[in-house]
């Protein structure tokens, strides 16, 4: 015969707790619910501590060891507790009870503690297995109470044992039970157990087949009943694969976490009617949540990022925004530089960001640089700023004037001599015409058509 469970696992806050101190956790192994307490905080990290350490027990585990195995699990879970206890203040008084079932093979290890419960229905009776740890149970297993009067008693939820910063050295109660095909399992807190009757417990176990409407109906009806606390329910079914129908799915093996070890810790509660609306109104806002890496077995719900990267989106756009303006800003510049060889116009600034070049070379001019008189070649080596397009050919025309005026006058070459005999008189009038052409040659006029050769003397020869 192969045991599997088909298994689910509900919990909710009730109609007056603004949170969920209560975790549970329902695998294919291993079954666990635990009820913190110590307040918004301690009640929230100690339950949720069990759960995480107790959860690595979900796997196969050898059937002669897991009572030992799930007494290991619970008292590490207890030294973990304990050290928060210890390292912040603030959780000091913090405790969970457990109520826990390992299965291995055909056989169950059942480690408990505190007020939490397991129920047992197998064939048409429903049995409480687990025995509060409890004082109002102290005076009832002592003859001093009635069960109708423990009932009403003021302090019948005064816990005598728990795990957490209350007792360094626990007691649990442990057991090995065989697991029969059929069996029907429901742990719950005492948010259930309190309200619901276990008549009700019973008939409300055999009228519902699927494991999760009968845990959501169980925990209707302690809301129906006031709710005043938080409610965890987890049902599971026994169930042996060889006998189930063709065409049966095997049940799932996929873990469920609900309550403060979830991320939907702090859920509304799912009450309707007139009673959850009332306490709706007269409900306290809940407390900021004490958050941690280690609170949960699941990654716990963290404050949401996207206020921190809007700012940062909205940061960088405005960043961008500015360089971008800065960038095109100086792509509306200009100025006059050099390669080295002739004097070119840049668009741009003469500055680099970085390896960023933030101009481009947008013409290269005739106009040599050694062309340029000393002092202007400086200036234009070290370039010449432009506030847009036409000062910069201003600039460069002024350049070019420059560079023409810097140039040496041309070499004079001497007249050719007049191969015939010439008269002294004559002579002297030639060489006179060709000295004035001589001096003409020197003047900076813009052509040589302008200038004049005087004629020859009346009494020199031809």
């Amino acid at each position: 015969m192969s045991i599997a469970l088909r298994y689910a696992a509900r919990s909710d806050v009730g109609l007056v707790r603004s949170n969920n101190q209560d975790s549970g956790y329902a695998g294919s192994h291993l079954l666990v619910v635990a009820d913190g307490m110590g307040g918004h905080a301690g009640g929230d990290v100690a339950s949720s501590v069990a759960i995480g350490r107790l959860a690595q027990l979900d796997s196969e585990t050898p059937a002669s060891d897991i009572v030992a195995t799930l007494e290991e699990s619970v008292l590490a879970a207890n030294q973990e507790i304990l050290r928060r206890a210890r390292d912040e203040p603030q959780l000091r008084g913090l405790g969970t009870t457990i109520t826990a079932l390992l299965r291995a093979e055909g056989k169950f290890a059942l480690a408990h503690i505190g007020d939490s419960r397991a129920y047992l229905l197998r064939g048409d009776e429903t049995t409480q297995i687990t025995k509060d740890h409890t004082f109002v149970q102290r005076l009832l297993d002592e003859g001093r109470l009635t069960e109708d009067e423990a009932e009403r008693h003021p302090q019948r939820s005064v816990l005598m044992r728990v795990l957490g910063d209350v007792d360094a050295d626990p007691e649990l109660d442990l057991s090995l039970r065989p697991a029969h095909a059929g069996d029907r399992w429901m742990l719950c807190s005492d948010g259930l157990s309190g309200l619901v009757s276990l008549g009700t417990i019973d008939a409300t176990l055999k009228e519902i087949e699927d494991p999760g409407e009968c845990a959501e109906e169980l925990i209707q009806l302690a809301l129906k009943g006031g709710g005043p606390d938080n409610i965890t329910c987890i049902i599971a079914d026994v169930v042996d694969l060889d006998a189930l129908p063709r065409g049966v799915e095997a049940p799932s093996t996929s873990p469920q976490i609900v309550g403060s070890a979830a991320r939907n810790r702090h859920a509304p509660t799912t009450a309707s009617g007139p009673a959850a609306k009332a306490a709706a109104l007269t409900r306290e806002e809940p407390e900021v949540p004490y958050e941690d890496e280690d609170f949960s077995a699941e990654e716990p719900p963290r404050r949401s990022p996207w206020p921190a990267l809007v700012a940062l989106m909205l940061l960088i756009a405005l960043l961008g925004g500015l360089l971008w303006a800065g960038y095109a800003w100086s792509q509306r510049q200009f100025y006059v530089g050099t390669d080295g060889t002739h004097v070119v116009l840049y668009q741009g600034i003469s500055q680099d960001l970085g390896p960023i070049s933030l101009s481009d070379p947008i013409e290269v001019t005739d106009i040599e640089l050694e062309a340029l008189p000393q002092v202007t070649r400086q200036q234009v080596e070290h370039t010449i700023n432009a506030s847009d397009r036409p000062s910069a050919d201003q600039i460069i025309d002024r350049l070019e004037q420059a560079a023409i005026a810097n140039q040496p006058p041309p070499a004079v070459s001497p007249a050719p001599s007049d191969g015939g005999g010439a008269s002294d008189a004559g002579g002297a009038s030639d060489a006179g015409g060709l000295e004035e052409d001589a001096a003409e040659d020197m003047e900076p006029l813009p052509s040589r058509s302008d200038r004049t050769i005087p004629p020859p003397d009346e009494g020199e020869e031809t």
